[in-house]
């Protein structure tokens, strides 16, 4: 426990310090605690992270694959240039309500789009649409079919399009081959599927903080 309190007295030291006071994403936090929804939103430094990298590969059509309460959605939003656009799934229709509301009050709703329903599903509709090709995809919902997503991705994704995947440490229990958590198993397929893509370099970094012991995934797809 003693960790667990040092790791978030360092996440609020730098977020006092790195991260401007924010009432919008102070009110969508809480209209999620409200709500009832689990609080599995990334912490805000993390947030931040997101933005800062849609902002540096200069994203413009944004896909985010597990909307929750819109709260990831939001900061990869404000990176979006004015013609911008990011379409984020989600299965649960109570966390796509709450995320609707959260987005109307970010002043966002013109830039977003969240579909519901199954994602494989949403992403087999996006594909048939056109809404194709993504320049950045931030992968954080169900961790066994992180693999499906990855395939999907590749599939959806422009040259040069950055990845983001979230909770791929999962408590340092990735490393456990015989673990009988379909989370844990769908991060390792995710992970073997990622060594054997030579069209996407990628790197995994370990995190602590506020949100515990984790990690993320990050790569590049090639041209």
């Amino acid at each position: 426990m003693g960790e667990m309190n040092t790791w978030s007295e360092v996440d609020g030291y730098f977020n006092s310090r790195l991260l401007p006071a924010d009432p919008v994403l102070d009110t969508v936090l809480d209209a999620n605690a409200g709500a009832g929804l689990p609080a599995i939103d990334v912490a805000p430094n993390q947030g931040k992270l997101l933005y800062l990298l849609a902002k540096m590969k200069g994203a413009a059509n944004i896909l985010e694959i597990g909307t929750l309460g819109g709260y990831s959605t939001i900061w990869l939003a404000r990176a979006l240039p004015e013609a911008g656009r990011l379409v984020s799934l989600e299965y649960e229709h109570k966390h796509v309500v709450v995320a609707l509301d959260n987005l109307r009050l970010a002043g966002l709703a013109d830039k977003t789009e969240i579909i519901e329903g199954p994602a494989l599903e949403s992403l087999a509709a996006l594909e048939a649409r056109g809404a194709a090709p993504f320049d950045f995809i931030f992968i954080d919902a169900d961790k066994p079919n992180n693999p499906h997503y990855l395939k999907w991705a590749l599939k959806l994704a422009c040259p040069g399009a950055v990845i983001v995947a979230d909770n791929v440490v999962r408590g340092g229990e990735v490393v456990q081959a015989d673990s009988k958590d379909d989370r844990v198993q769908g991060i390792r397929q995710f992970i073997d599927l990622l060594a054997a893509e030579p069209r996407v370099e990628a790197t995994a970094l370990q995190t602590v903080g506020s949100k515990g012991y984790d990690g993320f995934v990050l790569g590049v797809i090639s041209g």
